[in-house]
């Protein structure tokens, strides 16, 4: 069989492209883990959007702002102009935002954007509420535990993918239109705020295969996660939070994130998450996010899920503050695509989502922009692939297809030491010392004898590392010191 569609992944870009094509078609959605194990599930702060035709040139020079101006103009005029159809359109669907006693949608403000213009659902919830809402809409097949592990690319068609279903078996499909929502690569980092399933693999098949991968050196770190869990995934404390009252002190209740930027907690999440890493090795202090300003009964009420998560960590808040850090949250580069979505020199291939890069983040995602982004693209990409009704021919793909190992016994200390080096020689502040001591390691690691999906997230941090090296001077999310 010929599927019409194979979609990988099943966040919100998948998953909105998923509910946008016909019940007709013939789809299947590959959900690497469980269909709730994506970093769209656990997205708290809300999805940004022009409040109205006049707000669009605000929310276009806001992204730009924060992206550093290294955007592509075209690729944030698209996003904020499609913000306002895209959201009435799910909202006719039947998506439900929180709301102001007058009925009137509750937008609320954060870090870097010059208005309050940031919906949610359930509070801080809305990720959750936008994922499920979407599950619910899905009309087509979802296949969970599948990884994929190659695609079956010939000159310059897709003609299908080929996954893994358990430790030993490996399937082939074969699709008219390949759609990519992979997501990120959090998982090849020792701390940070993704879905275990965001390890990069699909980055390392696109690497293997040449195909451009665009600003790889652009990873934005979350300035405010829980620090002290032992897990590797950090507890997000959102952005939102800092957007209606909470701040940033030091272990003696000093704001000094004035000290570096005059917007303070609500400067653009790169200038906050160095400030913090910055003050925290100068001055051996802690760092603290502050609820001060809140009153109990109305954050519970705004803040349900960080209230009830925190406090079963020890934390009663608004009382108490609560230790953070940094951590790994967002990938602005990936594969490289146009407007139209459209894997570059490809007739039927498309990623959306984290996983591609138009230029829309530029240097650095603006809050709140990225499940926007996951809508709007997806709906492009649906679209234009109708539009098309491109087909293939499976008997024209004469390649070998390949017998892949998923795991091998080396691999688990060699993972261990993949999150340790990309942590502390990509993270917030890099060396060209200590990128190209790390891009010397995972080389080393390549010769190896390692499984598949391993292979495949080395080939990632490999494209990371180079693309830090070759942009030598700091760039928004990218601070390269001198050695």
């Amino acid at each position: 069989m010929i599927y019409d569609y194979i979609i990988v992944g099943a966040g919100i870009a998948g998953l909105n492209a998923a509910r946008l094509i016909p019940k007709d078609k013939r789809v299947l959605i590959l959900c690497k883990m469980s269909t709730w194990n994506s970093n769209t599930f656990w997205a708290q702060g809300g999805i940004a959007s022009a409040v109205d035709e006049t707000d669009i040139p605000a929310h276009i020079k806001d992204t730009l702002e924060a992206g550093a101006n290294y955007n592509n103009l075209e690729a944030v005029e698209l996003l904020s102009k499609e913000s306002i159809p895209t959201i009435k359109e799910l909202i006719d669907a039947g998506m439900n935002f929180d709301k102001k006693e007058d009925g009137s949608l509750a937008y609320t403000k954060e870090a870097a954007h010059s208005r309050n213009r940031i919906l949610h659902a359930s509070g801080d919830a809305t990720g959750r509420e936008i994922h499920l809402f979407l599950l619910e809409h899905c009309p087509h097949e979802i296949l969970t535990q599948a990884v994929v592990c190659d695609l079956l690319i010939q000159d310059d068609i897709c003609y299908g993918v080929q996954y893994f279903t358990s430790e030993y078996e490996q399937k082939v499909a074969f699709s008219n239109n390949v759609i990519i929502a992979s997501g990120g690569v959090g998982s090849i980092y020792k701390y940070h705020t993704n879905s275990t399933a965001n390890a990069g693999e699909v980055h390392g098949i696109i690497a293997e295969k040449n195909i451009s991968l665009k600003d790889m050196e652009m990873t934005q770190f979350h300035p405010t996660v829980l620090k002290g869990t032992s897990f590797a995934r950090k507890p997000l404390l959102s952005e939102a939070l800092r957007g209606e009252g909470a701040f940033v002190v030091d272990e003696n209740g000093k704001r000094f994130l004035f000290d570096y930027h005059e917007d303070g907690e609500l400067a653009p999440r790169d200038i906050v998450s160095r400030a913090i890493f910055d003050y925290n090795k100068r001055t051996g202090l802690g760092v603290y996010l502050s609820f001060e300003n809140f009153e109990k009964r109305a954050f519970k009420q705004r803040f349900p899920n960080i209230y009830e998560n925190i406090k079963d960590l020890g934390y009663e808040l608004p009382f108490e503050n609560v230790p953070i850090s940094p951590a790994f949250h967002y990938c602005m580069g990936g594969i490289e695509v146009g407007l139209d979505t459209k894997v570059k020199g490809f007739k039927n291939l498309y990623a959306i989502g984290e996983v591609a890069c138009n230029g829309v983040h530029g240097a650095n995602r603006l809050a709140s922009n990225s499940l926007l982004e996951g809508l709007v693209f997806s709906r492009i990409a649906v679209n234009n692939s109708l539009k098309e009704n491109f087909k293939i021919s499976k008997e024209n793909y004469t390649k070998e297809i390949k017998v892949y190992t998923r795991n091998k016994n080396i691999d688990k200390e060699i993972k261990d030491d993949l999150r340790r080096t990309m942590w502390e020689t990509a993270g917030i502040v890099r060396s060209k010392k200590e990128l190209k001591e790390a891009l010397e390691k995972i080389e080393n690691y390549l010769k190896l004898d390692v499984g598949r999906l391993l292979y495949l997230r080395l080939l990632t941090a490999r494209t990371i590392l180079k693309a830090s090296l070759k942009r030598e001077k700091s760039l928004g999310a990218h601070f390269i010191k001198e050695d």
